[in-house]
């Protein structure tokens, strides 16, 4: 049995990315546990600690109170969306979120660990927050990031950006696994600068992994990278954007771009955060 970690702080974008965590859930027959980790508040003033037990019980009790209303709301939605018979299991645990996804991750032995995101807006910011910068780097699960806009839709056509390198075959062979489960397509898409043709070419080697399969590759010659691939992306309704982590900075440009040049088609869908 697959698992999956739902970190969730019960905000409006964590519970829109629940719903995926859960369509997820029933595509490759795993279960979900969801991880609310909170912090004890920590007093400034020498004369504060004669109530530190006080404050400690106080904060912990709203702290679980709020759990309490909030984890019913989830199964809400679960039975919303027909979704009610997967299993969801709750941790709620005091410290620090990436410490605590990290050991419940290996704890478990996590498949995926699916998070909402800030959307379009706030994308930058959150790639190149501390938290997901981390888990993206450490977790070995694939970090499934949900962008706050994003209404659900089934993923049915997945982008893999790649040079076609032999490096980046394992992450892609992941990406192989879980398209055969959601009967998704993939693109593979190479947008290759000038400076670089005829370089270290392995399309041949690739063309004859993915043959009878239901996966495209793409070279297109152009040194506007961010844009062939923003326009790929609307032309051919990619749903879902696969990434390699140390492709990580590259992403981060790409969405910087859509929004400095404020195109018309924003970027605003699921991002596989893949280790090698």
């Amino acid at each position: 049995m697959k698992k999956i970690l739902f970190p969730t702080d019960f905000s409006e974008v964590s519970k829109n990315a629940f719903i995926y965590a859960l369509k997820l859930a029933e595509a490759i027959h795993a279960d979900i546990i969801t991880l609310h980790v909170y912090q004890m508040l920590q007093p400034k003033f020498v004369d504060f600690s004669a109530y530190l037990n006080e404050v400690y019980e106080v904060t912990e009790l709203s702290n679980f109170e709020n759990y309490r209303d909030e984890v019913p709301v989830l199964r809400v939605i679960a039975e919303e969306n027909n979704l009610g018979h997967i299993k969801v299991s709750h941790v709620l645990v005091m410290g620090n979120l990436i410490d605590e996804i990290e050991k419940i991750t290996e704890d478990e032995s996590i498949d995926f660990v699916v998070m909402g995101t800030k959307g379009a807006t706030g994308l930058k910011e959150t790639f190149l927050g501390t938290v997901t910068t981390k888990i993206m780097d450490d977790v070995k699960a694939i970090v499934f990031a949900i962008p706050s806009h994003c209404q659900y839709q089934p993923i049915k056509r997945i982008l893999f950006v790649t040079q076609f390198k032999p490096n980046d075959f394992n992450a892609f062979k992941k990406v192989m696994q879980l398209a055969h489960l959601l009967n998704a397509h993939i693109d593979c898409l190479y947008v290759q600068q000038h400076e670089h043709e005829g370089k270290n070419d392995f399309t041949d080697d690739w063309k004859t992994i993915v043959e009878n399969l239901d996966i495209a590759l793409h070279t297109i010659k152009s040194n506007d990278v961010e844009g062939v691939i923003l326009s790929f992306i609307e032309l051919h309704k990619i749903n879902t954007i696969a990434m390699l982590v140390y492709h990580r900075n590259f992403f981060e440009k790409l969405f910087q771009i859509s929004l400095s040049k404020k195109l018309a088609f924003h970027v605003d869908i699921p991002i596989l955060a893949i280790h090698e």
